[in-house]
């Protein structure tokens, strides 16, 4: 029996005076109040309204009863207002700082789709780990080798002049010694300066005899672009990005680097729940649904 229901009936029915008015105040049917109001009787083993007059008229025990189902759905209607309201509060989750502004609109449209609302932050990966440390946000895109990783987005060279063969090498970086042009650079994005993307490549680097300047840290993505637009140098990027800086984008020749994360979030947070209902979402996020993005596991779509 919905005993909430029964209870909302019974205390409609007596405040309206009439089993007609009473069940419309408490938005349900005539008939229904009355099934309602008979099953509580029977519950209870007493009759709550006396029915020999027009009017619903309480009982004795209806009247001792009716304090107590007023509360039962004075509590049972906070209740609900606690559960919309909590569904209309934002969730704060932390995301990379090179996302672009319509692939986060996206992810919040999408989101919402899912009854989720969303509060974004964006950052550096040590940002986003800090944000998620200090409770900041309840959840947080960390980042982390492609192959522990739950989405993996490949990364490459990008430049204004078009590359004629399917690979940029490092290797074809290296300054002739009798040049006297600039050195050419690759450009390493904030996003992309974590250990497992940076030490492989200052490795190769070194390997290939490139001077140490050659490979930089950009202080944000925009000042590393408008190097890359105004010189030869090479921004190592998605091709999402590439695409949309306008630029020339190939993998590079020697080594295959991927962007890897996953969603971590605060203990009181369900992670698989989350990872079921916004997986999609943050696939669309971080890159286009041309497969740029590789998700990993069931769970993350």
């Amino acid at each position: 029996m919905d005993l909430v229901g029964a209870c909302r009936a019974f205390v409609g029915v007596t405040e309206r005076g009439t089993f007609t008015t009473g069940a419309a105040a408490a938005r349900m049917s005539q008939p229904m109040a009355s099934r309602r109001i008979a099953a509580l009787e029977e519950l209870f083993g007493e009759p709550l309204i006396d029915r020999t007059s027009r009017r619903a008229t309480l009982s004795p025990f209806g009247q001792d009863m009716l304090p107590a189902a007023r509360r039962l759905v004075q509590a049972a209607d906070a209740l609900l207002h606690e559960a919309e309201t909590a569904k209309r509060k934002p969730w704060r989750l932390a995301v990379p700082g090179n996302c672009s502004t319509g692939s986060l609109a996206r992810l919040i449209a999408d989101a919402r789709d899912q009854a989720v609302i969303l509060d974004l932050r964006t950052g550096t990966p040590a940002h986003r780990v800090e944000l998620l440390r200090s409770q900041q946000v309840r959840a947080a895109l960390i980042a982390g080798p492609a192959d522990e990783a739950t989405w993996s987005i490949p990364l490459g060279l990008a430049g204004t002049a078009a590359a004629g063969a399917r690979r940029v090498y490092l290797a074809t970086l290296r300054a002739r010694r009798a040049s006297q042009d600039p050195v050419r650079k690759v450009w390493i994005q904030p996003e992309d300066d974590v250990p497992h993307i940076r030490d492989p490549l200052t490795r190769l680097r070194d390997a290939l005899g490139l001077r140490p300047v050659q490979l930089a840290i950009a202080p944000d993505l925009t000042n590393a672009i408008a190097e890359v637009l105004r010189t030869s140098d090479l921004l190592l990027c998605s091709g999402a990005q590439a695409d949309e800086f306008g630029l020339d984008w190939r993998p590079i020749g020697e080594i295959a680097l991927s962007r890897g994360y996953s969603l971590a979030a605060t203990p009181d947070v369900n992670l698989q729940h989350v990872q079921e209902r916004l997986g999609s979402a943050i696939t669309h996020c971080l890159g286009p649904a041309t497969g740029t993005v590789t998700p990993h596991g069931a769970a993350a779509v």
